[in-house]
Parts: C-alpha cells; sequence; structure tokens
C-alpha cells in the first residue's frame, strides 16, 4: 500500500469513527418512538357512540310523523331531521378516524350519573338512554293524524331533545376541550332553542 492510499484509508476510518461517535452523543437528544396519541378518549367515543344511537332515532321521530300534519310542524321535523343528520354524520367522522365501532357494547357507560341518581357502568348501564321513545311511542306517532300526529310529535321531541341535551351536557363537564365538547356544547344551545319552539307550539295546541 503506498503512502497516499494509506493516508485516503486512515482518513476514511477517522471520518467514520467520527460519525460513529455523533451519533453516540446525539442518541440521547433525539426523541424515543412514542406512541400516536389517541384520536378520542374513552370518554368521547362513548358519548360519540351513544349519540348516533340518539340522533338516529331523532330521525326516525321525523320519519314518522304525518305528512298531512301542520306543515309548520312538519317543517320543523324536516329542519330537526337536517341538523340531526348533519351531526349524525360529523358524529360518524369521529368514529371511523378513532377506528372505534359505531355501536357501544355498555351504553351509557361513559355518564357518571343518570337522570335518577343511579350511576351507570358497564355492569349496570342504563335501561334506556335519556328521551328516547319506545317502541309503543313510535308506533303510536305512526300511526297518529293531523293534530294529534302534531301533538304526539312535538312531545316525543321534546323530551328526545331534553335527554340528548342531558347527555350533551354531562360531556361538556367530563370533557377538558376539543372538538367533541364544544359540539356537546352546541347541541345544548340548539337543542334548547328548538325545546322552546316545541313547547311555544304544544301550549298553542292546548298541551
Amino acid at each position: 500500500m503506498s503512502w497516499r492510499s494509506g493516508f485516503r484509508f486512515a482518513a476514511w476510518v477517522g471520518s467514520a469513527l467520527l460519525l460513529v461517535a455523533m451519533g453516540a452523543a446525539l442518541r440521547p437528544v433525539l426523541p424515543a418512538a412514542t406512541t400516536a396519541p389517541a384520536v378520542l378518549t374513552e370518554t368521547e367515543i362513548g358519548f360519540v357512540q351513544d349519540m348516533v344511537a340518539h340522533h338516529s332515532q331523532a330521525l326516525l321521530l321525523a320519519q314518522r310523523l304525518d305528512a298531512g300534519a301542520d306543515p309548520f310542524v312538519v317543517g320543523l321535523a324536516r329542519q330537526i331531521a337536517d341538523s340531526q343528520r348533519t351531526e349524525l354524520g360529523m358524529l360518524l367522522g369521529w368514529l371511523r378516524l378513532a377506528g372505534a365501532p359505531v355501536v357501544n357494547e355498555h351504553q351509557m357507560a361513559w355518564m357518571p350519573d343518570s337522570g335518577d341518581g343511579h350511576r351507570h357502568s358497564a355492569d349496570h348501564p342504563a335501561s334506556t338512554m335519556p328521551g328516547t321513545a319506545s317502541a309503543a311511542e313510535l308506533d303510536e306517532l305512526a300511526a297518529a293524524r293531523g293534530s294529534q300526529a302534531e301533538i304526539t310529535f312535538l312531545r316525543l321531541m321534546r323530551r328526545h331533545h331534553a335527554g340528548g341535551i342531558e347527555m350533551a351536557a354531562a360531556a361538556d363537564a367530563l370533557l377538558t376541550g376539543g372538538e367533541v365538547e364544544r359540539s356537546a356544547r352546541e347541541m345544548v344551545r340548539t337543542q334548547g332553542q328548538e325545546i322552546g319552539l316545541m313547547t311555544l307550539l304544544l301550549d298553542r295546541r292546548g298541551n
């Protein structure tokens, strides 16, 4: 080996050792690999899953209202359905991003206390969501016509909204920021306004 070749080899070895030393020195400074943060917390997922089911029944209530009822009530039902359908798409999108199922296996387990003071849990879930209509009530609405259909719809939807507000207010109290909490607050505001309108319409019908 000539002295020039030896010089080149020594220079290459020196450079390699320098890179190794720099890597060792920088290793503690570089962040370690971390698990990606969850898109939604368990509480957010539970609330969103249950609100998907809750919104779905609101659409069913609107669909079962007699199309021949007071046009103003029919228009209100369509407005509520449009709003709930838009929110439903948002809720389903969040679950898709989180890789979470649409159906909650432990319905209402995220909500610490029910309206009657009993604590929800995975072992002792609520029998029904707040404000939801029974199968018999849905059948009653589907069979009602005219003014009776209007009264039945307004009563059921007002109760349904009150239950939705209870759920959204509970989520707002549990969460500490983020899009899900902001959405819950908006649900409380908009559904509260619609409850006021439905109460006025029922008062005009003597109910």
